[in-house]
């Protein structure tokens, strides 16, 4: 039985309304690139319509303004969607100015945030200090973009859980890459992992006969091999 929470992260609205039905996800995610990909053109549409298709599980939609006054605008607009909502900060708009002045002023208005994109250790740090004090929020470390630079993400997860465990602000575990980061991110007790919609179809797996797994791999291949009509 897995602790951690998982989230499912993506924007098709189907997907989302199948998974809204399984009680593995216990929230959901999405981002502007996420909507770009499923074809979402009409945001607030979208936004209003998915708030309404998970509720009452948590929902995190995100700012996609590079200034911070519209951000904040943007921001309290998806906030009155619904007490789901948690409004998604990207940690610096893309000339890397800070956001956390504007965490700090949506915080003190009630506003419930998720602070991504993070990747360092500094950043998590100024997050929590930025977040304090306020409603229950989110601090989401990339851990398997940090993976694909060849850098272990397991100790800045550990690190911002110890940081967190005096608050009531949780840790997200983002981007994973594979199931077995969801494993990883349970064994290290942290809060909440964003899974995509395709690899939550892989979450079954866990736990799986590895003798039976290689059977099921070689009937694969056998059977791709007849129906291509292979012959040497």
């Amino acid at each position: 039985m897995l602790k951690v929470k998982v989230f499912a992260d993506g924007a098709d609205r189907v997907g989302i309304s199948q998974l809204a039905a399984n009680p593995l996800i216990k929230g959901f995610t999405t981002n502007p690139t996420l909507m770009k990909q499923a074809g979402i053109t009409d945001y607030l549409l979208f936004a209003r319509e998915i708030v309404e298709i998970v509720a009452p599980r948590p929902l995190s939609l995100e700012v996609f303004s590079d200034e911070f006054d519209e951000m904040k605008r943007q921001a309290k607009i998806l906030a009155k969607l619904g007490p789901n909502v948690n409004v998604k900060i990207p940690i610096t708009n893309t000339r890397q100015e800070t956001s956390l002045n504007l965490v700090r002023e949506l915080v003190r208005e009630g506003v419930r945030v998720n602070v991504t994109a993070l990747f360092t250790m500094e950043q998590v740090q100024q997050t929590i200090e930025s977040i304090e004090g306020g409603p229950s929020s989110y601090v989401s470390v990339f851990a398997g973009r940090i993976a694909d630079t060849g850098v272990d993400p397991l100790p800045i997860m550990t690190r911002s859980l110890e940081l967190l465990a005096s608050t009531s602000h949780e840790l997200i575990w983002a981007s994973p890459r594979e199931v077995f980061n969801i494993v990883q991110a349970d064994q290290i007790g942290c809060h909440i992992i964003t899974v995509t919609h395709d690899l939550i179809k892989k979450v079954n797996l866990i736990g799986k006969n590895l003798e039976e797994y290689s059977l099921d791999t070689v009937k694969m291949f056998a059977n791709d091999a007849v129906a291509a009509g292979f012959a040497i």
